[in-house]
């Protein structure tokens, strides 16, 4: 499995609705520090498939669901438990670092 791109209207069933906790990446195109997390994420979505879900918001493509949330740096990881916000994480980030978040996560859920 790889991550899923998500839009304005598709965020809410895919991710507020998912059965899974879900990983939001907000980024844009031509952010460097976006691209270079971006295979990371690639390989969690594999590694912890079936356990998370991993998606991605172009967040210059989708301005509401990235004001709505008050993401102004990128990337940003949202993690997201039953419709609810529960992490933020600012920047880029190691894999062992965001793996280490969801392993955090998944043994409190």
């Amino acid at each position: 499995m790889s991550t899923t791109p998500v839009t304005d209207e598709t965020f809410a069933d895919e991710v507020l609705g998912a059965e899974v906790p879900v990983v939001v990446d907000f980024w844009a195109p031509w952010c460097g520090p976006c691209r270079m997390v971006a295979p990371v994420l690639e390989e969690l979505s594999e590694q912890y498939e079936g356990r998370v879900k991993i998606v991605k918001l172009n967040s210059d493509e989708n301005p509401k669901v990235t004001g709505d949330y008050g993401v102004v740096s990128i990337p940003t990881l949202n993690i997201y438990v039953g419709g609810e916000l529960v992490k933020s994480v600012i920047g880029a980030r190691p894999k062992s670092m965001i793996a280490a978040e969801l392993d955090e996560l998944l043994a409190s859920v």
